[in-house]
């Protein structure tokens, strides 16, 4: 995937000047040995261990000159906080505390580290300075420990890198009857994403140009010949077409970045598409997908960064699905392993054709059935559909509301192995507690139909990655017993 941070995490050993330096290496050199052994290739260690100012800032001379964006504090005793939150706020990337276990009975006597002491005032620290930094749920730990640790901050790192340096290309207005995907994008700008908002004329105008660039046309459309078989490749006459689409689109990802690193889309796809271009552009954008760039349906721009941060999350695609229809207890096979959800947290869902077909169980290339009424099927081909590939999934949402504050949820399960029996890009999805989940937060609080779907649970690294964002209305399905905000006792 062409669109993904590359972490580099340096772990960055501490030492407070009255505890033994060695202790601090001797620790750090541990760690480093389980990092060798389970080939974490991007976790390097700071040959600076930092007891005062003066280290804390050789030690930032050495990240910048090796390009280390994330950093792990070592505490390998109990450590010199001011020392070692002034590194971390002068790093200024994502940032995480790991502390060393008392490894033995022996060591007690006279090399105790106290890292739960150093942890405590490192938080405190952390709190004068008012950084964000990511602090594990057990923070002391072995070796082996520490390396399950930096695997999993590796990934909440990708994910605020992402953020902090994405642009999110617009085009075309919301449409009218989507005022649910049309949020304030002031918070968007908070976070450190670029938006980008162009006209429908600049895409159309850009897809034009392309019409010279022969060659690259036919490679593409060679390239989703060979992608789709076949069986797939229900009109390969629109190949060229499709392909010419995502050389315009692939060429102002290109382009058109800038001062940003990284780039989703997010596009205006009905109603005055279809007559214009003549197609859909749905496959395009499941191809997009698959190489780490969202195109996100309807203008909708916070659906686009929340597949991104799914994208970075996971290192595979995602897909944004409307959270769209009921599913009739017929098309539920009785022997159907549900995964802890009831039927009635059973949804399917749905959209025209956006989906990846790395992520799809069977898929073809159709015309979307709901436009067709409305302009035939000539100008309405190019979407993928099928079934969406059983597989864990975790669902996300970042958004601003009427009140520019930023609000999400969270929430994992499965795409359950049950034919949905109809059209477009669809799969049936199982998230325990889902049905009052959907009542007293997606609807209380006002979400839009849009969520974003990754093909792995990632629940904690999106959670934490929020936090280090400054999100703090992160909203999760809670169990039977545990009411929400507002929900009434005698209701249930």
């Amino acid at each position: 995937m062409i669109n993904l941070p590359q972490v580099k995490l340096a772990i960055v050993g501490v030492s407070r000047d009255c505890f033994p330096i060695e202790l601090t290496k001797k620790r750090l050199a541990a760690v480093m040995a389980e990092v060798k052994k389970a080939r974490l290739a991007d976790v390097v260690d700071c040959p600076v261990v930092i007891e005062n100012e003066t280290d804390a800032m050789k030690a930032l001379a050495w990240a910048k000159e090796n390009g280390v964006n994330a950093c792990c504090m070592f505490l390998g005793n109990f450590g010199p906080e001011g020392p070692t939150t002034l590194f971390v706020q002068k790093f200024g990337g994502p940032a995480m505390v790991l502390a060393a276990k008392e490894e033995n009975k022996k060591g007690l006597a006279s090399d105790r580290g106290d890292a739960l002491c150093g942890v405590l005032n490192f938080s405190y620290s952390v709190g004068l300075r008012r950084l964000k930094v990511y602090i594990p749920e057990y923070p002391n730990v072995t070796p082996k420990e520490a390396v399950a640790e930096l695997r999993d901050f590796t990934k909440i790192a990708r994910v605020v890198l992402g953020v902090r340096n994405l642009k999110v290309f617009g085009f075309g207005p919301r449409p009218e009857d989507f005022f649910a995907c049309n949020a304030p994008i002031q918070p968007l700008f908070d976070l450190g994403v670029n938006v980008q908002e162009n006209s429908e004329l600049d895409l159309r105008i850009q897809f034009e140009k392309m019409a010279t660039r022969t060659a690259e046309i036919d490679a593409i459309a060679k390239d989703m010949a060979k992608e789709l078989g076949k069986s797939r490749n229900t009109y390969p006459e629109l190949l060229k077409t499709l392909a010419q689409f995502e050389l315009a689109l692939v060429d102002w990802y290109e382009t058109r970045r800038g001062a940003s690193q990284f780039a989703v889309f997010a596009d205006k796809c009905w109603p005055a598409f279809q007559p214009y271009f003549k197609f859909e552009p749905c496959y395009v954008n499941s191809r997009l997908a698959g190489r780490g760039i969202p195109v996100a349906c309807e203008v909708d721009l916070y659906g686009a960064v929340s597949e991104y941060m799914l994208c970075c999350a996971t290192e595979k695609p995602a897909t944004l699905l409307d959270i769209n229809n009921s599913v009739p207890d017929e098309i539920v096979p009785k022997t159907a392993k549900l995964f802890g959800a009831a039927k009635k947290d059973l949804f399917m869902g749905f959209h025209c054709g956006n989906t990846c077909s790395s992520c799809m169980k069977s898929c073809k290339i159709k015309y979307q059935l709901i436009q067709a009424r409305l302009m035939g099927e000539d100008i309405t081909k190019g979407t993928l559909e099928g079934q969406i590939m059983p597989s864990d999934t975790t669902m996300f949402r970042l958004q601003a509301n009427s009140d520019s504050k930023l609000v999400s949820y969270i929430g994992e399960g499965k795409f359950l192995d049950i034919d949905p029996c109809s059209f477009g890009s669809i799969g049936v999805v199982g998230i325990p507690d889902f049905a009052r989940f959907y009542r007293h937060v997606l609807i209380q609080k006002r979400f839009p139909h849009h969520g974003a779907f990754g093909f792995e649970k990632v629940g904690k690294v999106v959670f934490e990655a929020l936090k280090l964002l400054g999100v703090d209305d992160i909203n999760t399905p809670l169990p039977a017993g545990q009411l929400y905000a507002g929900e009434n006792p005698f209701a249930l």
